[in-house]
């Protein structure tokens, strides 16, 4: 069934992901004294007294600015107002109103939603005397919370829950178990959101020509033509001694998370700039957590004549030998050109990546390396391969039980591999190899 949607608005630095985080008993919201932390609006599980619900974290809401980011964060805040069932319009206790509560506040008086207004950083109990000045926000009575310590939210809660109940039964709407997570990958300003927006259809992550934008990893669950994706935008990853804000570390933290769970990788590179190190340092990070991968060379139209073209794929191919399974695809992500052979390549690379091979076809394939006699020894001894197996998926691994597990170097492993893919549909998966003992 479709969960009701909850969303928490308010001005900067009120504590709403402090708020979202005690709600959900989760760390997945960002938390950080700095002021507009939170940009793109992120989606998190929650339950209360057995009523699950989406509780939506949105930026913090300025009125009478206009910096890079304001505009677009606006528009992702009430975005998010308009897909609740419910919404928490959350103020400081402390500071008490300003002109921002009060617009927002107008804007939110004119939606036929339920709207909670939670007073927030109200740590001392029963402190009515306080509370008096937030009634002139027209939004009813007012709760004080406090999302740090917890008092309070409990009652808010009940109340919140109970307001859900409330709401018309909705259409019963199976979650895709099938679904296939993609992570998109890549170095900062490299068009990461402009790509999760066309794959999407929709325009739920800002996109910015200023790079870091994106500072969560964000989840959209679509339908393609009968399959279901998880699409997860990323933050931009940089090397770790370059990560000078403690947000982007957490930033950094969440894209390593959306690659851990990620079944296919898309490694949005930008091919106006061509292949750089930190491109080829994502690349390793994708490989080391063994996921599938496909390389999106971005903003393809930029570059002009074959030459030049053919010269940033020549690259990729001597540099990225390490992924060197992983197919590459030209784009224009701005615009959308192209963009509809990615998910012939991720649907690809997840069949191959979850796919499992009989034991007689491998053994009829190992049959052919041994009569081809390629082989290691080391003194007096000489590798013999006796049988091979499949063992694992996601990504497919190979045990091949041996006489001297112990001398198979580095080169060796290579060799098997690259017959591996010659002999088996294996692009854009990486491939494990083990070795056992067997006398």
């Amino acid at each position: 069934m479709a969960l009701p949607v909850v969303a928490v608005v308010g001005r900067p630095n009120v504590g709403k992901s402090t708020f979202v985080n005690r709600i959900a008993e989760a760390d997945e919201a960002i938390v950080h004294e700095m002021r507009g932390v939170t940009r793109d609006r992120s989606y998190h599980e929650a339950d209360w007294n057995g009523v699950h619900f989406t509780l939506v974290d949105t930026g913090g809401i300025e009125m009478g600015t206009d910096d890079a980011f304001q505009g677009s964060i606006r528009a992702q805040a009430f975005a998010a107002t308009r897909e609740a069932d419910v919404i928490v319009f959350l103020v400081d206790g402390k500071t008490g109103i300003n002109a921002d509560d009060e617009e927002v506040a107008r804007i939110l008086r004119k939606s036929d939603k339920p709207i909670m207004l939670a007073v927030n950083k109200m740590d001392t109990p029963n402190k009515v005397d306080e509370m008096w000045e937030f009634y002139q926000l027209g939004l009813g009575d007012p709760w004080p919370v406090s999302a740090m310590h917890g008092n309070g939210t409990g009652d808010l809660l009940d109340e919140l829950v109970e307001e859900l109940k409330r709401l018309p039964e909705q259409e019963v709407e199976e979650d895709p178990v099938d679904s296939i997570n993609v992570a998109i990958i890549g170095r900062p300003n490299a068009g990461k959101s402009s790509l999760t927006n066309c794959l999407t259809e929709n325009d739920r992550s800002i996109v910015s020509a200023v790079a870091g934008t994106t500072r969560d990893a964000i989840d959209t669950t679509i339908e393609h033509e009968g399959r279901f994706y998880t699409i997860v935008d990323t933050a931009g990853l940089r090397r770790k001694s370059q990560i000078d804000e403690d947000v982007e570390y957490y930033g950094f933290v969440r894209a390593m998370r959306a690659i851990d769970r990620a079944d296919v990788a898309l490694l949005v590179i930008d091919a106006s700039i061509g292949l750089t190190d930190q491109d080829q340092r994502v690349a390793g990070f994708a490989a080391e957590r063994g996921c599938a991968m496909v390389i999106v060379l971005n903003k393809w139209d930029l570059i002009e004549g074959p030459d030049a073209k053919a010269e940033i794929r020549e690259k990729i191919a001597d540099r990225m030998t390490f992924v060197g399974y992983a197919p590459v695809i030209s784009i224009q992500a701005i615009t959308g050109k192209r963009v509809n052979r990615i998910w012939d390549a991720v649907d690809t690379a997840y069949a191959n990546f979850s796919q499992g091979i009989s034991t007689s076809k491998l053994n009829t394939w190992l049959q052919g390396i041994r009569d081809f006699g390629h082989t290691v020894s080391q003194g007096k001894k000489m590798l013999k391969m006796k049988y091979v197996t499949q063992t694992a998926v996601k990504p497919p691994q190979f045990t091949f039980f041996v006489n001297h597990p112990d001398i198979v170097d580095d080169n060796y492993e290579r060799y098997l591999e690259n017959r591996l893919r010659d002999s088996f549909d294996l692009v854009g998966t990486p491939i494990k190899l083990k070795f056992k003992r067997k006398d």
